[in-house]
């Protein structure tokens, strides 16, 4: 379909070309009075501009399509490459090691998400979300990345290791269908709001599934920080989203 707007488009441009390049060619006499001839081109020309607006607009359709094509694939490479940092921490056999691994790459999943709605959006209060989110994230992405450096998983099993991969398997499969959902809007500032909501509520499910099977300190603090400051954000992207019209991809 767009292949073949954009042939209209190209025979239209080249038509009214020709008209303007035949028009060059008449009398350079301004003040000579208009022929029938001329007067016939004329209104040539005025039904040709009428349909190449109409065909400007359609372009305007296809600028915005391929935009939120690249947009989508965007979100969707991100997602792709944010499921396989995170299933590398649910083979983790330690809790703690495992919820690190796991959140490192979630959190690296929501900074590019972030910064597809900073290319991509337009709303003042998603970007400054989105920025927000950025900021905050990549502070605890280094804090965890330091935090794994020093902190090897063990190498069996533990007693806890069957539950708690199950738990986060669970709370991977609910976040990724929602956030597929939320991805798909047209509407830039809305396919944000929708595919990060999902994505911040995963956060809150593992941070919980860590609280109850973690033991390291600070990876336990960790854990009620970004409940709390998770927790606020979602609350934000309700009321936004409701707000502009929009329904969340699995309403709670």
């Amino acid at each position: 379909m767009i292949a073949i707007k954009r042939s209209r488009l190209a025979v239209v441009t080249a038509s009214l070309s020709a008209i303007l390049a035949l028009s060059a060619c008449g009398p350079a006499n301004d003040d000579a009075a208009p022929t029938p001839k001329d007067a016939a081109a004329a209104s040539d020309l005025h039904d040709q501009h009428h349909i190449n607006g109409k065909d400007l607009a359609m372009d305007d359709d296809i600028a915005h399509s391929e935009s939120s094509t690249a947009m989508y694939q965007a979100y969707n490479d991100s997602m792709t490459k944010m499921h396989s940092e995170m299933m590398l921490g649910m083979g983790y056999n330690d809790p703690d090691s495992a919820f690190t691994q796991g959140m490192l790459g979630h959190h690296l999943g929501a900074v590019d998400m972030a910064n597809i709605q900073l290319k991509y959006g337009k709303d003042p209060e998603m970007l400054q979300l989105a920025q927000k989110i950025i900021d905050a994230q990549e502070v605890e992405i280094e804090q965890m990345q330091n935090w794994l450096n020093s902190h090897p998983d063990v190498a069996a099993p533990m007693a806890d290791t069957g539950a708690m991969q199950q738990a986060y398997a669970t709370g991977m499969n609910d976040m990724h269908g929602e956030m597929t959902l939320g991805i798909t809007d047209p509407n830039p500032d809305m396919a944000f709001a929708r595919g990060m909501l999902p994505h911040h509520r995963g956060a809150v499910d593992m941070a919980e599934v860590q609280l109850e099977y973690g033991k390291d300190p600070e990876m336990l603090q960790l854990a009620q920080e970004i409940i709390a400051a998770q927790q606020s954000e979602i609350e934000q992207m309700q009321n936004w989203i409701k707000a502009n019209g929009g329904v969340e991809s699995n309403a709670q």
